[in-house]
Order: C-alpha cells, then structure tokens, then sequence
C-alpha cells in the first residue's frame, strides 16, 4: 500500500501539506527501503521552512531518521525543535 502511495506522490505536481508530510515520513519509516529513503530525505531536503516549526512534522520526521539509522540528523532535529512533548522524546527513542 505504501508503495502505491509512493508511486502518487512521484505523479503528484503539488506540495504536501504538514499533515500529509507527517504521514508520508510516517510510511517511510515503516518501508525503510531504499525507494523510501530516498523519497523521505527528498521530502525532508523541500519541507518548506513554515514546517520547520510544527511539532507533528518533526517529530515524524525524527522517528523515520532514526529509522533509516541517520542519528545524527534526527538530533539536529531534535535540537532544533522548540515545542519538544512526550511525543518528541518517544520519537528518538523508540525510532
């Protein structure tokens, strides 16, 4: 199913939203292959710099980092993030 949803975003000529950011990073922490890497740090690379501030979008963008093993930017991430919940630790740790 993830990889249909891959496949529509390739196709897609619009930007996601911080919602459906979350989502995607969401799947392709779950996916972990090589296609999801590289959509997930694409997405990642272009989120645009509102998003940058939403606790959601970067706590789902650290979980899937720590899934694809990339430390060292989920706590950049980490660091950057101003509103940090429970939900932000569990992403570093769990991921």
């Amino acid at each position: 199913m993830a990889e249909k949803v891959f496949d529509l975003l390739d196709e897609m000529e619009i930007k996601p939203g911080s919602f459906t950011l979350a989502i995607l990073f969401k799947a392709c922490a779950e996916l972990a292959n090589d296609r999801a890497i590289k959509i997930g740090r694409k997405l990642l690379d272009e989120m645009p710099e509102n998003y940058r501030n939403d606790v959601v979008v970067l706590n789902s963008a650290m979980y899937m980092l720590m899934k694809f093993g990339d430390i060292q930017s989920a706590e950049r991430i980490f660091r950057s993030n101003k509103k940090k919940d429970i939900i932000t630790y569990n992403a570093i740790i769990k991921g």
